[in-house]
C-alpha cells in the first residue's frame, strides 16, 4: 500500500499541519512530512472517517431501492467510513444469518464498513423478541437493536428489550411514535394540516414514547437511543432525563435541521418523510438541542426508495429521504456556517459519538499517530447545486435537489486505502479488513 502525506490541511478546522499515513494507520502529524502520493490540503478540513448510526441499505429484499454496495459507495462519497444498517431488509434483519450476510456483502465491497442493527422484535411485528443474543455473539457483532419503520410500542416487550441488552452492552434504538396516535398521519400535525387537508402527526405520538422510554431505561440501568428526534417537546425530554442521569442518547437527522413543514405545500412526495417534516419552530430547537449536547449525534436515516414509490400521489407516497451524500453539507450550512457549531464539535457529533454509542472500536477514532486511517477531506468553500441524478445511491429521492449547499468531500480514506479521490469515487485497493 502507498504512503500518503496530507499536506496543509487544517486539522479539525483548526491550524493546518501534515497528516501522514501507511499501512492502515497514521504514521505522522506535523510539518515537512513526506510519502509517496501527496495531496495538497491547501484550504480544506482534515476529519475523522463519519460514522452513521442510522442508514437503510434496503439489502437483502428491496435491491431495485438500494444494495450494500451502492449504499456503502454513497456513503463514501459522503465522507463515511462506518455505516450502520438499518434492519427493516426483506427478509428482516432479525437472525444472525441476515446481519451476517449484511456485514460480509460490506466487508466484500470495501467502500465503508457496514454494521448491521438487528431487529428488535421478531419480524418487525412489535409481538416476540428476536435473537437479540445471538445477532450480538455473530460475526457481525451486533450492538444495536431498533425496529426503525416501526415503534416498539409494548411497554412491557421493551423494557425486556432493555433488560437483555444490557448482558452485552447493546442499545436499543426507538422509532419514537406511538402507533394509535399517528394511523392515517401525512404531515406534522398543525394550522398547515388542515389547512392542506391532511391527516397531522401530532408532536406527541413522538414525544410519549420518548418520555415512557427513558423512564424504562431509568427503571432497568439500561441504554436508550433515540432515532430521528424531531420536535421541542422531544428536545426537552431529553434534556430532562440526561439531568436525571438516565443514560440516554439522541440524533437528529440533517433533513429535520433543514427542512420544514412548509415544504408540504408544493404537495411533492419528495418531502414526505417519517417522522414528518416539522414546523419552523421545531427545527431551531432541535439545531439547539444539537448545539449544547442535549441531542448527541447527526443520523442521516437514508432511506432510498425507487422511483414508482416517490412519483406518485402523495398518500400512496412511500415515507423516506436520501441523506448520506449531503450530510455533511446540511450540517455546514445549519450549524458550523451559522456559529453553532465548530468543526471539531462537528467531528465528536458525526463519528466519535456514534462509533461510542455502537460500540465500533476501530471507527471514530481521534486523528492522532498510531490511530486507525479512516480520514476524510472537505473542502469548506466549495459550492454545489445539488443534481439528484448525480449520486452512487440507486434512488433519486433527494430532498435537496435544486439547492445550493455549501462544502464538499475533496477524499475519504478507509484505513488508509481511498475510497474518494479528487471528489470522485474510486474502487479501493483491497478489501481485506474492510470491517472488524
Amino acid at each position: 500500500m502507498s504512503s500518503y502525506v496530507i499536506r496543509g490541511a487544517r486539522l479539525l478546522g483548526n491550524d493546518p499541519v501534515d497528516i501522514a499515513f501507511a499501512d492502515g494507520v497514521i504514521t505522522g502529524i506535523g510539518t515537512g512530512l513526506d510519502g509517496d502520493e501527496v495531496i495538497d490540503g491547501t484550504g480544506l478540513v482534515t476529519l475523522p472517517g463519519l460514522v452513521d448510526l442510522h442508514t437503510h441499505v434496503r439489502e437483502p429484499g428491496r435491491e431495485d431501492a438500494e444494495t450494500v454496495l451502492t449504499g456503502s459507495q454513497a456513503a463514501a462519497r459522503g465522507g463515511f467510513t462506518c455505516v450502520h444498517a438499518m434492519a427493516n431488509t426483506s427478509p428482516v434483519a432479525d437472525t444472525a444469518g441476515v446481519v451476517e450476510q449484511v456485514w460480509r456483502l460490506g466487508r466484500e465491497g470495501g467502500y465503508c464498513d457496514v454494521q448491521p442493527v438487528g431487529a428488535v422484535t421478531v419480524g418487525l411485528q412489535g409481538t416476540q423478541l428476536a435473537e437479540l443474543g445471538a445477532m450480538a455473539d455473530s460475526a457481525a457483532g451486533v450492538k444495536v437493536f431498533s425496529d426503525d419503520g416501526k415503534c416498539v410500542s409494548d411497554a412491557v416487550l421493551m423494557r425486556r428489550a432493555l433488560e437483555y441488552v444490557k448482558a452485552f452492552d447493546g442499545v436499543i434504538a426507538q422509532h419514537a411514535q406511538e402507533p394509535r396516535l399517528t394511523e392515517g398521519a401525512q404531515m406534522n400535525e398543525g394550522p398547515l394540516s388542515g389547512e392542506l387537508g391532511l391527516v397531522g402527526w401530532p408532536a406527541v405520538a413522538e414525544e410519549a414514547i420518548i418520555a415512557r422510554d427513558v423512564l424504562l431505561a431509568e427503571h432497568v440501568g439500561s441504554r436508550l437511543h433515540v432515532c430521528h428526534l424531531s420536535t421541542r417537546g422531544s428536545v426537552e425530554i431529553i434534556r430532562w432525563a440526561k439531568s436525571r442521569g438516565i443514560d440516554v442518547t439522541a440524533e437528529v437527522t440533517p433533513h429535520h435541521l433543514l427542512l420544514s413543514d412548509d415544504l408540504v405545500r408544493s404537495y411533492d412526495p419528495i418531502y414526505k418523510v417519517n417522522p414528518p417534516l416539522r414546523s419552523n419552530d421545531d427545527v431551531e430547537a432541535v439545531r439547539d438541542g444539537l448545539a449544547d449536547g442535549t441531542i448527541d449525534i447527526v443520523a442521516t436515516d437514508h432511506a432510498p426508495h425507487p422511483m414508482e414509490d416517490k412519483e406518485c400521489e402523495w398518500s400512496a407516497a412511500a415515507f423516506g429521504m436520501l441523506g448520506l451524500e449531503t450530510a455533511l453539507s446540511v450540517v455546514q450550512q445549519t450549524m458550523v456556517d451559522t456559529g453553532r457549531l465548530t468543526w471539531e464539535q462537528v467531528a465528536q457529533k458525526m463519528s466519535a459519538t456514534p462509533a461510542e454509542i455502537g460500540r465500533v472500536a476501530n471507527q471514530g477514532r481521534p486523528l492522532a499517530v498510531g490511530e486507525p486511517a479512516n480520514i476524510v477531506l472537505v473542502d469548506p468553500a466549495a459550492t454545489r447545486t445539488i443534481d439528484a441524478r448525480d449520486t452512487a445511491s440507486l434512488s433519486r429521492n433527494n430532498p435537496y435537489a435544486g439547492l445550493t449547499l455549501p462544502g464538499e468531500v475533496v477524499a475519504t480514506f478507509l484505513r488508509g486505502r481511498p475510497t474518494v479521490r479528487d471528489r470522485v469515487l474510486v474502487t479501493p485497493l483491497s478489501t481485506e479488513g474492510a470491517s472488524a
